[in-house]
């Protein structure tokens, strides 16, 4: 375990519910605000939940200088594009690159932008004697789909754009592990450097599930938040009163660099992954095991990789969604692992302010962790009102808080029972 590379995180960039750019998410995150409003990508009047975290105002040809060029992309491509072209610029790293196939890209990202409008069009025509006709409905789909825009939806496209983009030659993945993706993208992305299968990885997530099938499925599960009157205070993770996420969009990424060449070069570093754990619950596919065993073997998993004990932890960004379930779980989880020291231990969720961004939300959240741990302050639990009996730790109420920590967790856990856990350190050099 010592002689293995070591890896730090040397670029960020984000596109969010609460803004464009990492700073702007920060101050907004410290000061407790929120992204959630009624719901404007499409009409969901009608709709049990109608509200949700969509980033405000997108026009990515006001995010990045050639944003003309990608106005056909899909949305979660658009915001990766913007998200990886400020880590890039942050990082620098571009400058120092002799060997393009020592740079890859891995990527958590969901499916891209629907077209509703033309799949509508294409049931009229199949229904139009009454009765579906399988015949019509393609013959409708060759004479109206555009192939450019059924290709750009697949969750792949965003990372073959990106190494395209950036001329990254080496390994290239997508995976789409749910709301575990981006984390999990993250964790592999630190093994491959780890192993010496490349020198520096673009790693993050992005997705955009804030269309019709998208709320309809969640609505379906019970999943959603349907506090429709009060947006702001929809997402209320840890909270007696919480009733559902809200659903999100957005990505995130970092540039992952071998520690030696990032210092090296003068690089910047935000901080090291030190800790990577990875389980499946292995139960059932919308539930979670209710004594949080896949949860409890990630976080131990990831603390024991970076070699710590769960006393060095000086914070926890939850996954901490705004369900019944996965906060009640959760907390049992972060009691299991902590033991004694839990009720010590802040643990926050700033889903409460930006949403569930669902396959970015994981890298989106370890870049929270990296500032507070940089800049001595733990985001807040916005909303949290009124006490869970089940629900019985220090959530960082309402209020950001000073606090000099050197090692944070970041917690993600999906669908299917995916749970991956990061390990994020101070790095002083």
């Amino acid at each position: 375990m010592s002689s293995r590379r070591r890896v730090v995180v040397t670029g960020i960039g984000m596109i969010n519910p609460m803004g464009w750019d990492v700073q702007t998410v920060w101050s907004g995150l410290k000061e407790g605000g929120s992204g959630v409003a009624p719901t404007t990508l499409f009409d969901a009047t009608g709709f049990p939940t109608r509200i949700a975290a969509e980033v405000k105002n997108w026009d990515v040809r006001k995010a990045v200088a050639d944003g003309e060029d990608h106005v056909q992309r899909g949305r979660h491509t658009q915001f990766a594009i913007a998200a990886s072209t400020q880590a890039m610029n942050d990082s620098g790293v571009l400058d120092s690159i002799t060997d393009p196939t020592r740079m890859g890209v891995y990527l958590g990202s969901g499916e891209g932008n629907q077209d509703f409008g033309t799949f509508s069009k294409m049931m009229v025509a199949a229904l139009e004697s009454g009765e579906y006709d399988p015949k019509k409905f393609i013959a409708a789909g060759l004479e109206l789909l555009d192939p450019a825009k059924e290709l750009e939806q697949e969750p792949n496209m965003p990372a073959a754009h990106l190494a395209a983009r950036f001329n990254a030659q080496g390994p290239n993945f997508n995976c789409l592990t749910a709301c575990a993706a981006s984390s999990q993208a993250v964790g592999e992305a630190t093994e491959i450097i780890r192993r010496g299968e490349a020198d520096v990885m673009l790693a993050g997530g992005t997705h955009s599930m804030i269309h019709p099938f998208g709320v309809t499925g969640f609505n379906l599960l019970t999943a959603l938040s349907e506090s429709n009157d009060q947006p702001t205070k929809a997402s209320r993770p840890f909270d007696a009163g919480r009733n559902g996420f809200v659903l999100g969009e957005g990505s995130a990424m970092v540039i992952l660099e071998e520690l030696e060449a990032a210092k090296a070069r003068g690089a910047t570093i935000y901080g090291e992954i030190t800790g990577y754990g990875t389980t499946a619950d292995a139960y059932r596919i919308t539930d979670i095991p209710p004594d949080g065993h896949g949860g409890i073997a990630a976080m131990r998993m990831a603390i024991a990789d970076a070699g710590l004990n769960p006393t060095d932890i000086g914070y926890v960004n939850a996954h901490g969604t705004s369900t019944k379930v996965n906060d009640r779980v959760e907390t049992k989880a972060c009691r299991e692992v902590f033991g004694d020291n839990a009720i010590n231990t802040p643990v926050s969720s700033t889903k409460s302010m930006m949403g569930h961004l669902i396959a970015a939300a994981g890298v989106t959240e370890m870049i929270v962790c990296l500032m507070a741990i940089r800049h001595g302050v733990l985001p807040p639990t916005i909303n949290y009102e009124n006490p869970d009996p089940d629900c019985d730790l220090d959530y960082v109420p309402n209020e950001a808080r000073q606090s000099d920590i050197q090692h944070a967790l970041n917690n993600s856990f999906g669908f299917g029972g995916q749970n991956v856990t990061l390990c994020l350190s101070r790095f002083d050099g």
